[in-house]
C-alpha cells in the first residue's frame, strides 16, 4: 500500500524548499508507461510552471489540494486569462479537472502546498507547440517576473507580451 502521510509530506516539503524549481514530485505509479499517472507534488510560492496545454496528445489533468492553497489559471489562445479558480485544502474548492487542450498553469499561494495530480498515461514529454508562445520558458530571463504578474492578473486581462522576453 502506498501512503500519502505526514512523513511523505514533510520530506517533499523540505526537498521542494531546497529545489531550484521550488517544487518536487513523488510518483505513485510504477512506471512512465502506466495508463494512469498519479503524483503527489509539493510546490512552493515562486515556482513557475509555464502555461501549457495537453493538445497534441489530448489528456485531461485532475488536481486535488491536500495542504495549502493554489490558484488554477485558464487562458485563451492569445493569453487572456479566462478563469481563475482557488484550490484549497480547506475548500470551498478542493480539486479541479482541466479538460484537454486548455491553456493553464498553477500559482502557488501558500508555503508547503501539497497537490495530488492524476492524468492519463503513458507519460509523454510535451511538444513545444503545447507550451504557450506568449509565456517565457522556465529558466528564461523574465520567467520570475511573468509568474509574479500572473499572481495579480485579473480575469479578462493578459500579461504584457514583453514581460520575460529579451528586448
Amino acid at each position: 500500500m502506498k501512503r500519502i502521510d505526514a512523513a511523505l509530506y514533510e520530506g517533499l516539503r523540505a526537498e521542494a524548499q531546497r529545489a531550484p524549481r521550488r517544487r518536487v514530485h513523488h510518483c505513485l505509479h510504477e512506471s512512465q508507461d502506466d495508463p494512469v499517472q498519479r503524483l503527489v507534488v509539493d510546490m512552493e510560492p515562486g515556482t513557475y510552471i509555464r502555461p501549457h496545454r495537453h493538445g497534441q496528445s489530448p489528456k485531461w489533468e485532475l488536481f486535488f489540494c491536500l495542504v495549502g492553497r493554489a490558484a488554477v489559471l485558464l487562458f485563451d489562445d492569445a493569453g487572456l486569462l479566462t478563469e481563475k479558480l482557488a484550490l484549497a485544502a480547506t475548500g470551498p474548492c478542493y480539486g479541479v479537472e482541466i479538460p484537454a487542450g486548455i491553456w493553464h498553469t498553477l500559482i502557488i499561494e501558500e508555503r508547503g502546498t501539497l497537490l495530488v495530480e492524476i492524468k492519463p498515461g503513458p507519460y509523454a514529454v510535451l511538444p513545444e507547440e503545447d507550451f504557450a508562445p506568449w509565456a517565457p520558458a522556465e529558466g528564461e530571463p523574465g520567467a520570475a517576473g511573468f509568474e509574479a504578474a500572473l499572481q495579480v492578473l485579473p480575469v479578462g486581462k493578459a500579461v504584457l507580451s514583453n514581460i520575460g522576453r529579451n528586448q
